[in-house]
């Protein structure tokens, strides 16, 4: 395969995962769709790992993304009749097997493909050295150099473990581009690129909060970024496929699974507050200004760790008295119990609704989840006694699933380690190893200072409606905090959204926000405020600390909230 792409100013780089078990058919899609130098895929969340982690327990073999090689089975030849390049973070937990798994894969198809892997990021044997405990799994972060250097020695795939998100993206354009390590602002930009297209179609109208607006949702098309020189680029799709482009949908993608205005990476610290977004045409969207910054001398760590053991029964509560009735049960449940385990968490959902016409809409759920180191606790003992009251309690007794025993469940944490003591290996399709060096240059991460905040609106009419009604939202997970990017259209609905929703008014739109810390930040270029909940999640998603473990409606849970608005800023 020749060098990355034939135009030294664009690098066209599209994106066909979003984590570990997104559309199975994509690769092919991308391939077929349209030209590209480069297909990416990102296949690890924060639950990936901890699957993958459990995989790799059962066998030494796996600790990959079983679904890639599919892919490549189906799709290798056809990248390499095309000259696109692949580079994914499917390696998980693994990355040497998976690249060895893929040269059987190319020797069964009968074509020569050059693999890569990059390697260095599991420190899961090092953990006690870290004083990270004892994990199931332990990766650092790694960043993009890595992966430039292999695809510099010409690699046809390059397959990773832990890298950032971004840093699939970030690799080929440094590689394209010739960038070097200070090279900040550029890196930022590819940053703020790879961050938009990673998740695959959420930046073309998944999980977007205006869907009504676009045309054809039925069957999105997947994200491409043509990244230039100077680092700017152009967010867009293949033709002819589903879904949009949009200002919007660009920037609800920057606001998911963020933090402060500082986006911190292994090369580059990135200012989310330089951003500048405009339409350049049809399905395009043009990114620029993005001012990057030294990288933070320490390295993000995911922590995975089995937590224990969970069970879950949930009661269907009918009719009348739903309060007295859920109260009964709780009380049963609980005086029954012979083994009593460490956690036991009662949810109350009223689904119901008075003068229902139908069962289902009279109906309230009532969930009790259990847990405990001792998988016996939460076993039958538990599940089994709670189906015993089906006779003997509230009129109507009944559960949405049969008893069952408990299933291990994991715990994500995040640990740090200086960048220096992990090491990061480029292993060369020929065989030979790189040590990639870490960043020369470090800038310890430090707050943002508060933007000056524009007047608020002169006093007027106001009316009671949702939130949603003008705003737009994206939410999502960080271990155990969540956070809501909050957005609107003009200057003066933001002159009202900036001086409105304060953390104090939040935290009063959602009451169970109320008792822990939340962070507020500021982005003007954006017209947007992320929020920050501080142990909303619990211990993580496999904790399952509410029913939305992954925080993913909570941004429409606060768009769906009433609040006084005014009525010069309504449609």
């Amino acid at each position: 395969m020749t060098a990355l792409a034939t135009d030294p100013n664009v690098i066209r780089i599209g994106n066909c995962s979003g984590f570990y078990g997104d559309r199975i058919s994509a690769v092919r899609e991308m391939l077929e769709g349209g030209e590209l130098d480069v297909l990416t895929g990102d296949y690890l969340a924060e639950l990936t790992m901890l699957i993958l982690g459990r995989d790799l327990m059962k066998d030494p073999n796996l600790g990959y993304a079983k679904t890639f090689v599919r892919q490549m089975e189906d799709c290798l030849g056809l990248a390499l009749d095309r000259n696109v390049q692949v580079v994914v973070n499917a390696g998980g937990l693994n990355p040497a097997g998976l690249a060895t798994k893929l040269r059987e894969v190319a020797e069964k198809l009968g074509v020569t493909a050059k693999i890569a892997h990059v390697e260095g990021d599991n420190i899961s044997a090092r953990a006690a050295e870290f004083n990270l405990g004892t994990p199931l799994a332990a990766n650092a972060y790694l960043g993009a150099w890595g992966i430039v250097e292999c695809l510099n020695a010409g690699a046809d795939v390059v397959v990773t473990g832990r890298v950032t998100d971004a840093s699939v993206i970030v690799g080929p354009a440094a590689a394209h581009f010739g960038w070097g390590r200070t090279d900040y602002n550029e890196l930022a930009g590819a940053v703020v690129a790879g961050h938009v297209i990673e998740c695959s179609t959420q930046a073309t109208g998944g999980n977007y909060s205006f869907f009504t607006e676009i045309a054809d949702l039925t069957r999105p098309g997947f994200p491409i970024a043509e990244i230039r020189r100077d680092g700017s680029s152009v967010i867009t799709k293949h033709e002819n496929t589903g879904g949009a482009v949009t200002v919007d949908t660009v920037e609800a993608q920057l606001m998911y699974e963020i933090q402060s205005a500082r986006y911190a990476g292994p090369d580059v610290t990135t200012r989310l507050d330089t951003i500048a977004l405009s339409s350049d045409g049809t399905d395009r969207v043009l990114i620029s200004g993005v001012v990057g910054e030294a990288p933070p001398p320490q390295l993000k760590v995911s922590l995975n760790t089995l937590g224990g053991f969970r069970n879950e029964m949930e009661f269907i509560l009918t009719g009348l008295d739903i309060e007295a009735k859920a109260e009964l049960a709780q009380k049963q449940l609980e005086s029954w119990l012979t083994v009593r385990p460490a956690e036991i968490d009662w949810t109350l959902a009223r689904l119901d609704r008075p003068d229902a016409e139908t069962e289902e809409q009279a109906s309230a759920l009532l969930r009790c989840v259990v847990r405990d180191s001792d998988p016996n606790k939460v076993g039958r003992s538990f599940s089994s006694v709670a189906v015993e009251l089906a006779l003997a309690s509230y009129p109507g007794c009944s559960f949405t699933s049969l008893p069952g025993n408990g299933s291990p469940y994991g715990i994500f944490t995040a640990g740090y380690v200086d960048a220096d003591k992990v090491p990061h290996i480029a292993a060369l399709a020929d065989g030979s190893r790189l040590d990639i060096a870490p960043a020369s240059e470090t800038l310890p991460l430090a707050a943002v200072d508060e933007p000056e905040l524009p007047e608020p609106l002169p006093a007027g009419a106001t009316r009671r409606v949702p939130l949603g009604t003008i705003a737009l939202a994206r939410s999502g997970d960080k271990g155990g905090n969540a956070n809501i990017g909050v957005w609107v259209r003009t200057d003066d609905q933001w002159r009202w959204l900036v001086n409105t929703l304060t953390t104090d008014e939040l935290q009063r739109l959602l009451p169970e926000a109320a008792p822990l810390t939340v962070q507020r930040h500021v982005l003007p270029n954006l017209r947007a405020i992320n929020f920050v909940i501080e142990g909303l999640l619990g211990k993580g998603v496999a904790y399952q600390a509410r029913f939305d473990p992954q925080a993913k409606g909570l941004a429409e849970w606060l768009r769906s909230r009433f609040i006084e608005i005014p009525e010069e800023l309504l449609p």
